[in-house]
């Protein structure tokens, strides 16, 4: 009770306080200065324990942030047969894990990813197995299901995933970035829903997500009828990425920077944040609303209120806030 109690004053102590502060604007709103980039990057990567794949790389940048590459620049990071279940292995031990708060995932070499690598996956999708209609259809609707979870899985662990695109992101890559939370690009990337050209209907969330994201239909059906590109500036403009950058270099300084700023907020309140986004954005306003409230009953008596509400009080910066692991 009395925890309660003194939790309700610091509250109430905070409202007061943003009611009389003087107006200013708020650091953290701020782009982080290219000297605090620059720090954000410095230290060498090193591989992530427990994370070892054929098609990814996975390296730990900074604390708490993991970085994700797609990793056959050989192959121009084309989707293999082994890339379909190390995704989704790498982003459960992901979610799983309590140290690791942003993720960022990138493409190794000259671009992010030419899509589905139909050398490797020729039998799998050419070949199904059975004997009659009914069973090679149902074959092939088990092989669909488990590639859509290879993109699904981004968007159920409730790390925030920023995408960093450069080159191409073809096919299967805008299924990919489709399912991450916030995407930066180079001035180099455009983006391909090249699956028409190969005969088929985009079938592992391309034209699930594409829709929401961008928010024109319109736009999304020339895409997805004519495969034609799309190049930066006009991702851009249509709310597909949020940042251009000049190249890949300054793209992943940026993209790892933006998840150590993310890092330093409470994990309690980013991660209920990311999951109500997507609940939210699935269901009705009051449905969402009642959800939310249902989740904030609880997740209002984290000590992560009482430390972020005492930080902003005594004006400290929330990275100096030592948040428990979650």
């Amino acid at each position: 009770m009395a925890a309660t109690l003194a939790a309700s004053r610091t509250l109430r102590n905070l409202l007061m306080w943003r009611l009389i502060a003087p107006t200013h604007l708020d650091r953290s709103l701020c782009p982080m200065s290219s000297s605090a980039q620059n720090e954000a990057t410095r230290a060498s990567p090193s591989e992530a324990p427990h994370h070892n794949y054929q098609s990814l790389r996975v390296t730990a940048v900074q604390k708490h942030i993991l970085h994700v590459q797609l990793n056959r620049p050989e192959k121009r990071n084309a989707m293999n047969r082994a890339f379909w279940s190390e995704m989704v292995e790498c982003f459960n031990k992901i979610a799983q894990d309590s140290d690791c708060r942003a993720v960022v995932i990138s493409g190794a070499g000259k671009m992010f990813t030419a899509g589905i690598d139909f050398m490797d996956m020729a039998s799998d999708l050419l070949q199904p197995q059975g004997d009659d209609v009914g069973r090679i259809s149902w074959y092939l609707r088990n092989l669909i299901t488990r590639y859509q979870e290879t993109f699904s899985v981004i968007e159920k662990c409730p790390k925030p995933v920023i995408a960093a695109i450069h080159g191409g992101c073809i096919g299967g890559g805008v299924d990919l970035i489709t399912a991450c939370d916030i995407r930066y690009c180079a001035q180099d990337a455009f983006f391909q829903v090249k699956e028409v050209d190969i005969g088929l209907a985009a079938d592992v969330g391309t034209l699930q997500r594409l829709p929401r994201v961008i928010g024109n239909q319109s736009l999304v059906n020339e895409l997805a009828f004519t495969a034609r590109k799309m190049m930066a500036d006009e991702a851009l403009g249509s709310g597909l990425v949020s940042r251009v950058f000049p190249d890949k270099e300054a793209m992943l300084d940026a993209a790892v920077a933006l998840a150590q700023e993310i890092s330093s907020k409470s994990p309690v309140a980013v991660q209920g944040t990311k999951l109500n986004l997507i609940y939210s954005r699935d269901h009705p306003v009051a449905e969402s609303l009642n959800y939310m409230a249902t989740w904030n009953m609880s997740m209002l008596q984290s000590q992560d209120v009482i430390k972020s509400v005492q930080a902003a009080m005594e004006k400290k910066e929330l990275k100096s806030v030592n948040f428990s692991k979650l």
